[in-house]
């Protein structure tokens, strides 16, 4: 709903009324005068709720969007998958070849452009006689949204300059220096707490569905915090200078930094009007529910199933099958009892890996013999979602099929709801149960984990721990607190920063990435084994991101990260 599409529609139509009057074009005619959309007469304010509208499009969305055209996942940056077709740009973050010139994910200059036009707004919208509660909330909106993409270029670079208000014109001197990584989260953090009372209140009505709620700024806040007391920010940069170091995170470590994390989350979860679906997958295809906190909209469609769906599923419905997931990350869901496949006890068969599984399994990824659009998945050699030769197919044995409705037994695609989650109460809890496991409270954190787990099936045990094994130590549900993040928020664009932010990268993305062989024997049995298809490499200036090249020099006061 939040599209640039009504601008678009502006523009049209007010260049046709102008093409009426025969006189010498001045000044671009696609350009709407601030006279216009700060109209002192317009009542409804209609120009400047599409201005407000326009400024939710730089909001980060996530699905195919790392690349040129039909991109990729970040995810795929992240070990969990790799993209099907060869030599693409999400494949720099894995292979070494990312620099300041050649990130496919810089999101600087999106980032700022959107911070302008929030400041423009702001600074402009009292001059449209809407009622004083409806300014209030905008507002509040467009400061949310500010807020939320400091906090992109806070994960990715850590401290960035921090302009407030102000409206920069040519003339003025565009040298900032960079602020600490301090200052940045403070920024973000007392901004979510100024206008978290002048949000939208829980439940939001259906016409304002996608719109800045209250519980966004106070889950964007626990996502700061939570951040800003993991290992990585939290006294554990990797700069050797001292000025770099402060500007990435907080040159010393201070354990009362989760507590911060605790509260933020304790206070979203005492709103008590989130909750976890009851179907995990219905989180994703329900354009409206009580999970979701808030998500990057747009209109129903078939793109995520046409990008990502086996590659033989043809006319009528043409699947691209662009994703391709991995071995190491079918690896880390557990068997339906909540115990590793690696547990002697769990009962996994490498020989029918894919049964009395985590039920999140089968609706994150497509296995074979999993059944779609009338027949069962063939990812089996020579089968009709592998077939081989020179077509782009799973490069691993799997498709992607988290994000999708049941397409089972239907002969097409329908258009579906596919919201990009930005935030959701399942990361809630998780954060929650991370936060109060640093702090100490290591059973209060398992109640957290507890609750997601029984929402994707886990099966309770006989002791109602759902796979946590009792007496469970700080340091191993914290390994366990990780592995759930990484299956149940999985392709939603947090792996790729946690294993940062954690500082585990360099042990978790150094690695060979495998796939599945599966052979199909004459017999008709099948044979699985496990086989390398790739290798993942990181080197620690990789835990920031580089600022980039045509900033820094523009702009010499900015001073880059470490090892760029």
């Amino acid at each position: 709903m939040h599209k640039k599409l009504y601008f678009s529609v502006l523009i049209v139509a007010l260049s046709m009324i102008g093409s009426a009057c025969e006189r010498v074009e001045t000044e671009p005619r696609d350009w709407i005068k601030e006279d216009l959309v700060w109209d002192e007469k317009d009542r409804n304010a209609t120009l400047a709720v599409f201005f407000l509208n326009d400024i939710y499009n730089y909001i980060p969305g996530g699905f195919n969007r790392i690349g040129t055209g039909n991109g990729d996942f970040l995810d795929a940056g992240a070990v969990d998958a790799i993209p099907s077709r060869i030599a693409r740009s999400v494949e720099y973050y894995t292979n070494g070849f990312i620099s300041a010139v050649n990130n496919p994910d810089p999101y600087w200059g999106n980032s700022y452009a959107g911070i302008r036009r929030v400041n423009i707004f702001l600074a402009n919208i009292d001059r449209v006689p809407a009622t004083a509660a409806s300014i209030v909330t905008w507002k509040a909106e467009a400061r949310f949204i500010r807020a939320f993409l400091y906090f992109e270029l806070l994960k990715r670079y850590g401290g960035v300059p921090l302009i407030g208000d102000k409206i920069f014109t040519i003339n003025d001197d565009l040298s900032l220096p960079r602020n600490t990584f301090e200052e940045t989260v403070n920024y973000i953090v007392a901004e979510c707490d100024a206008v978290k009372a002048d949000l939208r209140k829980e439940p939001v009505s259906d016409n304002e569905w996608g719109r800045v709620p209250r519980g966004a700024a106070i889950a964007l806040k626990g996502r700061t915090y939570l951040y800003a007391a993991s290992p990585l920010f939290n006294g554990g940069g990797v700069s050797n200078n001292a000025t770099q170091k402060a500007l990435t995170g907080y040159p010393t470590f201070d354990a009362a930094r989760w507590q911060k994390a605790v509260d933020a989350a304790a206070e979203l979860i005492a709103l008590n009007y989130y909750a976890l679906q009851p179907v995990y997958n219905n989180v994703f295809v329900v354009k409206k529910n009580t999970e979701i906190i808030l998500a990057k909209q747009s209109g129903n469609n078939t793109t995520i199933e046409s990008l990502n769906a086996p590659v033989g599923y043809g006319s009528p419905t043409a699947s691209q099958g662009l994703t391709s997931p991995t071995q190491n990350f079918v690896d880390a869901f557990t068997t339906d009892t909540g115990l590793p496949i690696t547990d002697a006890a769990s009962g996994y068969n490498p020989q029918n890996p894919y049964a009395a599984r985590d039920p999140r399994l089968a609706v994150t990824v497509f296995t074979n013999g999993q059944r779609w659009l009338q027949r069962n998945v063939e990812t089996f050699d020579g089968g009709r979602d592998r077939p081989g030769g020179n077509i782009v197919q799973t490069r691993t044995g799997y498709y992607l099929r988290k994000f999708m409705a049941d397409f089972s037994n239907n002969t097409t695609y329908t258009n579906q709801s596919h919201n990009f989650p930005l935030f959701r109460y399942a990361e809630t809890l998780l954060n929650y149960a991370e936060a109060l496991n640093e702090v100490g409270r290591t059973e209060d954190a398992v109640k957290q984990v507890i609750e997601v787990r029984k929402r994707a099936g886990i099966k309770a045990g006989t002791t109602s721990r759902y796979g946590i094994p009792s007496g469970i130590t700080q340091a191993d549900l914290r390994t366990l607190i990780q592995n759930e993040r990484r299956v149940e928020l999985a392709f939603e664009e947090h792996r790729f920063w946690d294993v940062r932010r954690w500082k585990i990268a360099e042990t978790v993305l150094n690695t060979p990435l495998f796939g599945q062989k599966i052979v199909r024997n004459t017999d008709g049995t099948l044979t699985y084994s496990k086989v390398q298809v790739g290798t993942s490499t990181f080197s620690k200036r990789l835990y920031y991101m580089p600022l980039p090249y045509d900033e820094t020099t523009k702009n010499l006061n900015l001073v880059q990260n470490e090892g760029w």
